[in-house]
């Protein structure tokens, strides 16, 4: 497999200037799909062979490139458009009749399904591939989940049994899903949006810079999202792991505010979690102590203040940054650092640093600080 040679690897300019027929022919040419062609040609056998699996896979990879939503659009638009029938090398002189039946499409996409571990070792080579052109791959990592609705007839109501007479129309394998989404407006007010669908969800992880996926899955709708992203990076880990060493920072919404997978983050792979928090705090304080500092407080976000022995005047103290050697997070005070005359700095038993072990509360205190300038920018890049 050749490697495209070209200054900028993914200017996306560049191809969206090209004509449709050339860019699907960017996508026949480098895909590795060699190995999965054989295996398909060699289970078909001495079968019948009226529509040949390289041109019928051919098309099915135009209809992704092109975004059909059916195999019916697909068999539209190849009956009309000569060139793409050619393109995906169907027989020109057989016209439209060359165009496979939807039967045809049907068992050809039962037979791929079976060959899963072939589509995923695809997938897999064109990371690595990507990974070895671009030095920075993978340095930012985002990831999240996505509802994809069934088109199939599944079951209608949550806990319902599918009609047994609904033949290849129903989906056994969709389930329920329901995702509740919180937060509070400019005002104050709070707001909710609760989506139900029927069908899975997609987990993926993804390039936050270049915007090209790593790793993905797909699960019943019904899936949670954060233990999915275990699995994910330790597949990562297993299949590339010079992606999960080169990781610097790993980038979430609340959905993916779980201690353990923070903890995992940088325990086993020393990834710095940019993961926005909920506020679990049940007891209404807006403050906790730090044990041991008993005039040092911090907010469920991890915003980390000093509160003044003489006058109670509570002051948030700048961060000096993470100790990776000692796992702590450095505070300076506040005094000291911008030269405020603090009335109680005699009686101060936090002097001017104050250290604090990110074992305190894996939650709130990360290797990468809420508190810090540099987050918002990093935690951005999510939105891929």
């Amino acid at each position: 497999m050749a490697s495209i040679a070209q200054k900028a690897l993914f200017g996306w300019k560049d191809i969206e200037d090209l004509g449709d027929l050339r860019r699907l022919q960017l996508v026949l040419a480098y895909l590795p799909d060699e190995k999965l062609m054989r295996v398909l040609e060699e289970h078909r056998d001495k079968g019948s062979d009226d529509y040949p699996v390289r041109p019928t896979w051919n098309s099915i990879v135009a209809g992704v490139v092109y975004q059909h939503e059916s195999i019916e659009q697909l068999r539209r638009e190849l009956k009309r458009n000569a060139q793409l029938r050619e393109l995906c090398g169907f027989d020109v002189l057989g016209g439209v009749d060359a165009v496979p039946t939807p039967w045809a499409y049907s068992r050809f996409l039962a037979n791929l399904f079976r060959h899963v571990g072939q589509l995923q070792a695809i997938f897999d080579e064109l990371v690595d591939l990507v990974g070895k052109e671009l030095p920075d791959f993978g340095r930012y990592q985002a990831f999240d989940g996505k509802a994809i609705a069934s088109y199939a007839n599944g079951k209608k109501k949550e806990g319902e049994e599918p009609n047994p007479d609904a033949g290849r129309r129903r989906d056994g394998d969709a389930d329920w899903g329901k995702h509740v989404s919180k937060g509070k407006r400019k005002d104050g007010t709070a707001w909710e949006k609760v989506k139900i669908w029927f069908g899975y969800g997609l987990h993926m992880i993804v390039d936050a810079r270049y915007e090209l996926p790593i790793g993905f899955e797909v699960t019943k709708a019904s899936g949670a999202e954060a233990p999915m992203m275990h699995t994910l990076f330790e597949r990562e880990r297993e299949r590339h792991p010079e992606l999960i060493d080169r990781c610097e920072y790993g980038i979430g919404d609340r959905a993916y505010d779980d201690g353990k997978l923070i903890s995992r983050h940088w325990d086993d792979w020393e990834i710095k979690s940019v993961i926005d928090i909920r506020d679990l705090w049940k007891d209404g304080e807006e403050t906790k102590q730090i044990p041991g500092k008993w005039n040092v407080v911090y907010d469920y976000r991890g915003t980390v203040s000093c509160v003044c022995p003489r006058t109670g005047e509570q002051r948030k103290m700048p961060l000096g940054g993470f100790e990776a050697k000692r796992g702590t997070l450095k505070y300076r005070c506040p005094a000291d650092q911008y030269g405020i005359d603090c009335a109680g700095a005699k009686d101060c038993p936090v002097g001017k640093a104050l250290r604090i072990p990110l074992s305190e509360d894996r939650r709130v205190f990360t290797p990468l600080a809420r508190s810090s300038y540099h987050w918002p920018k990093v935690y951005r890049m999510r939105l891929f």
